[in-house]
């Protein structure tokens, strides 16, 4: 299941939810302000962003700039306590699902969380944006689940 953790005041956050519920793609969502993010949840996230915390850590926000905060010389459970006490720093919308992460709204990489099936059908159907399962769709997404069935 894809987990996209947000704030209210976010447009990104609000695209991000948009684009999920027109792809009908199920998520749940995780407002950073109202539920404190548990631990795992937190090492889940950081264990996936490729870059540590320098994906997810806005060092412009108001606590890091004025605190001078040195985010690299902590522990990862001091890293963890000090998102979970403030949850602006960091950067949003942050989406996880079980093998990836995606921080941000970017139009081309969201495309990632869309299940495979639908992408072949999407990059082989010349009518996509008004397909209903026209017969070719139907019979390309048949072929590609044999492939996948066979490895």
């Amino acid at each position: 299941m894809i987990k996209i953790y947000t704030s209210p005041s976010c447009s990104s956050c609000r695209k991000v939810k948009k684009w999920f519920e027109e792809q009908k793609i199920p998520y749940v969502e995780k407002n950073i302000f109202s539920s404190v993010l548990n631990p795992d949840e937190l090492k889940e996230i950081l264990a996936k962003s490729e870059n540590g915390t320098e994906d997810i850590i806005s060092t412009r926000s108001n606590i890091i700039k004025e605190g001078k905060i040195d985010i690299d010389s902590m522990s990862v459970n001091e890293l963890i306590k000090f998102i979970q006490k403030n949850p602006s720093c960091l950067k949003r919308p942050i989406m996880v699902d079980d093998k990836k992460i995606q921080v941000g709204y970017n139009e081309e990489e969201i495309r990632s969380f869309i299940p495979a099936a639908r992408r072949v059908a999407q990059r082989n159907c010349l009518h996509y944006d008004s397909c209903e399962g026209c017969p070719d769709c139907v019979k390309d997404f048949e072929e590609f689940l044999k492939t996948q069935n066979n490895k």
